[in-house]
C-alpha cells in the first residue's frame, strides 16, 4: 500500500482539503505517526483539533479509516463536518437507515471515513466485513471510556483488542482530552499500544476562564451569567427535576432555554440536542448525559449548578466551552451538601474503587477551596508543572483573602463531638453562640463547655468554616443531616493541623460597556460581522446542518477585517478549504463586496 512520502505532502492537504496554513500543537506529530504507520495514542484538549489527526491521514491514505466513536451524535456531528470538507463518510448506527448502501460503498472502497459504535465493532460479523476489505487506520475516539480508571469506563471498549490484533497491520490512533498517569497506561494496555507511542499535548484551555463560587442562590447567580454572555451556554444540573426547573426558571430571562435528561423521550431529545447544535444563543440545562456527543466549537460558557463527579469530569464538561479558540466562561456553584451526598455515594462503590473515589473527590476539594490558581491546581492534578498564575481564573484576577480559622474550625469540631455526633450547623450554631433555644436547654446543651464560646463577630465564619470542613472530609453527615466527624477531624482537635479559610472578594461588576471596550471574542454590532452571520445560517438551514459547519465565527471573523476581493483572498483565510470555497465563496463575497 502507497504511503504518502513526506509531511510535505500532509501539509498540501492540510491546505486544500481543510483550509489551514499549518499544524497546531501536536497535531504535525500525530500525523506523522499516524502516515509513517505507528500505533499511537494521543492526549490532547478539548478544542485541539483531534478529529483532524486522522480525518487528514483519511483523505491521504488509499483504504478507509475506521472510527470508533461513542455516541451516535458525536457521529453524525463529524460525519457533517467530514463531508462538508470534501471527505466521503459514513455511519453504520441503529438508526442510519443506509445501512447496506454504506456497507457496498466500504467494500468498494468509496469511504474515507467509517464510523461505528463499541457495541458494534467488537462483533464477530464486523470483524468479517473488514477482512474482504482491510482499513487504513483504526482511530478510536474518547479513548478513555476503555479505562476502568477513567470516570466513563464502558466495557464494550474492553473487547475492541480481538478486532484489532486481528489487522496487526494497521495503525492504532486513540485520542482522548481526559485522561491522568494511571488511565494512560491502562489505555495503552488494553489497546496494544506501546509505551513510546504517548504523545501528550498538555491540558491547559487558556481561553477558558474559570470561576468557582459557593453557592448561596443558583438562579440569582446564572442569571447573572447568562445577562453576561449572550452566545450559547450548558448548564448543568445534578438531578433530571433539578434540569426543568432550572430550565423553566432561566427562560424566563428571555432566553431560548431547552432541558435535555435520559428520562425525557428519545425524539424529544433528539430535538432538543439538534436545536441547541444549530443555534447562536441557546442554553441547554442538562444532567451530564448531555455533552459527549456535541462537537459544537462556539459554546460560550458551561456552568455548573451543583459539584461534579470528578475533576476529570469537570476537566471535560468545562472543555466543551470555546472549542473555537475564543474566549470562554466556566462556572461552578458549589455547596457543602455536594460533598456530604458525595462522599456518601464513595461508600456504595466496590471497595477497590473507593480509594481512587476518594482521591477524586479531595482533588475536587482542593480545586473548590484554594486561594490559589485554579488552573495551576487543575494541571498539576493531571501531572503538569504549570505557572503559579495564569491571569484567566478567579483567584489570579481577583485574589481572595485567606484567613486562619483553625480556632473555628476546633470549636466546631468539639461542638459536634460533645452534642453526640448528631446535630445539623443550625444547631449548633445556636449552642456555639449561646443563643436562647428550648430545645438547647433542655438537652443540656446549655451546660456543655463549647456553649457560648462563639462571639458574634466569628459567628459570621461558622457557616463557611463548615463548608470547608465538608469539602475536604472532616466534617460528613449522617442519613439524617447531622454532622459527625471524618478524615482528619481528630487530628485537628489535637492540634495537629489547621484550617486556612479562602475569603472571597466582592465581585466586581462588568458593565456591557466596559467589556465591549475591552474587545469581544465576536464583533456584535459590526454590521458586515453581522451580515456574513447571516447569509451563514441561511446556508445552513438550506444544507441541513449547524452554521459552524458552514464556517466558524473565527472565520467570518477574519472576513469582516480583511475584507477579501477575491476568490484567491478569501481561500487564503483559514478554515476556507477547497470544497467550502467552491461551495460558499462567490455568496460571502457578495456580502463584502456590499460593505
Amino acid at each position: 500500500m502507497p504511503i504518502p512520502e513526506t509531511l510535505e505532502d500532509a501539509r498540501a492537504t492540510l491546505s486544500r482539503v481543510f483550509g489551514f496554513a499549518s499544524f497546531r500543537g501536536v497535531q504535525e506529530q500525530v500525523v506523522s505517526r499516524v502516515l509513517a504507520g505507528r500505533s499511537t495514542l494521543a492526549v490532547m484538549p478539548t478544542g485541539a483539533g483531534k478529529s483532524l489527526t486522522y480525518q487528514l491521514p483519511a483523505a491521504m491514505l488509499p483504504g478507509t479509516c475506521v472510527v470508533i466513536s461513542p455516541l451516535i451524535a458525536l457521529m453524525h456531528d463529524q460525519l457533517r463536518a467530514a463531508n462538508a470538507n470534501g471527505l466521503a463518510a459514513a455511519a453504520l448506527t441503529s438508526v442510519d437507515m443506509d445501512r447496506e448502501l454504506t456497507i457496498e460503498r466500504f467494500r468498494s472502497g468509496q469511504l474515507d471515513l467509517l464510523y461505528v459504535a463499541p457495541e458494534r465493532a467488537s462483533q464477530p460479523h464486523f470483524r468479517e466485513l473488514l477482512t474482504r476489505s482491510p482499513p487504513a487506520l483504526f482511530a478510536i475516539d474518547e479513548a478513555h471510556c476503555v479505562s476502568e480508571w477513567g470516570h466513563d469506563f464502558r466495557p464494550d471498549y474492553r473487547l475492541l483488542r480481538p478486532l484489532l490484533d486481528a489487522f496487526p497491520e494497521v495503525p492504532r490512533l486513540a485520542l482522548t482530552a481526559t485522561a491522568d498517569r494511571h488511565t494512560r497506561a491502562d489505555i495503552l494496555a488494553q489497546l496494544g499500544i506501546r509505551e513510546d507511542g504517548l504523545v501528550i499535548a498538555g491540558f491547559d484551555r487558556p481561553n477558558i476562564r474559570y470561576r468557582i463560587t459557593p453557592r448561596d442562590n443558583a438562579l440569582r447567580q446564572l442569571r447573572a451569567l447568562l445577562g453576561e454572555q449572550p452566545g450559547p451556554g450548558i448548564v448543568y444540573a445534578p438531578t433530571r427535576n433539578g434540569v426543568e426547573k432550572l430550565a423553566a426558571q432561566l427562560a424566563e430571562t428571555g432566553r431560548r432555554v431547552l432541558a435535555y435528561h435520559a428520562g425525557l423521550p428519545a425524539e424529544l431529545r433528539t430535538a432538543n440536542q439538534a436545536a441547541f447544535v444549530a443555534s447562536e444563543d441557546m442554553v441547554m440545562v442538562a444532567t451530564v448525559a448531555f455533552g459527549m456527543g456535541i462537537d459544537k466549537p462556539d459554546v460560550r460558557f458551561v456552568a455548573h449548578a451543583g459539584l461534579p463527579k470528578s475533576i476529570e469530569g469537570y476537566y471535560q464538561e468545562t472543555g466543551r466551552a470555546g472549542r473555537d479558540g475564543d474566549d470562554a466562561v466556566a462556572l461552578m456553584l458549589w455547596g457543602a451538601d455536594d460533598f456530604a451526598r458525595a462522599r456518601m455515594r464513595i461508600g456504595e462503590v466496590e471497595e477497590h474503587r473507593q480509594p481512587s473515589e476518594r482521591a477524586r473527590l479531595d482533588a475536587l476539594a482542593n480545586l473548590v477551596e484554594t486561594p490559589t490558581c485554579r488552573r495551576a491546581v487543575l494541571l498539576r492534578h493531571f501531572g503538569e508543572h504549570p505557572p503559579e498564575t495564569c491571569g484567566n481564573c478567579d483567584n489570579c484576577l481577583h485574589a481572595p483573602g485567606v484567613t486562619d480559622a483553625t480556632q473555628l474550625a476546633r470549636k466546631l469540631l468539639s461542638a459536634v463531638y460533645r452534642t453526640g455526633q448528631m446535630f445539623g450547623l443550625g444547631y449548633l450554631e445556636k449552642v456555639l453562640t449561646g443563643a436562647a433555644d428550648e430545645r438547647v436547654t433542655d438537652r443540656g446543651h446549655d451546660q456543655l463547655s463549647v456553649f457560648g464560646i462563639v462571639p458574634g463577630e466569628e459567628a459570621a465564619l461558622l457557616r463557611p468554616v463548615a463548608r470547608a470542613l465538608q469539602a475536604r472530609g472532616t466534617l460528613v453527615t449522617n442519613e439524617h443531616g447531622g454532622f459527625m466527624l471524618g478524615g482528619d477531624a481528630r487530628a485537628l482537635l489535637k492540634g495537629e493541623g489547621r484550617l486556612d479559610l479562602v475569603v472571597a472578594p466582592k465581585a466586581e461588576r462588568t458593565s456591557r460597556r466596559r467589556r465591549a471596550a475591552e474587545g469581544e471574542p465576536n464583533p456584535i454590532g459590526d454590521p458586515l460581522f453581522e451580515a456574513l452571520r447571516a447569509l451563514r445560517r441561511e446556508l445552513a438551514q438550506e444544507a441541513g446542518v449547524p452554521p459552524y459547519v458552514i464556517f466558524h465565527d473565527s472565520v467570518l471573523r477574519d472576513m469582516a477585517a480583511s475584507r477579501p476581493g477575491s476568490l484567491q483572498e478569501l481561500g487564503a483565510i483559514g478554515g476556507v478549504g477547497a470544497r467550502k470555497l467552491e461551495a460558499y465563496g462567490d455568496r460571502f463575497l457578495e456580502v463584502v463586496r456590499a460593505f
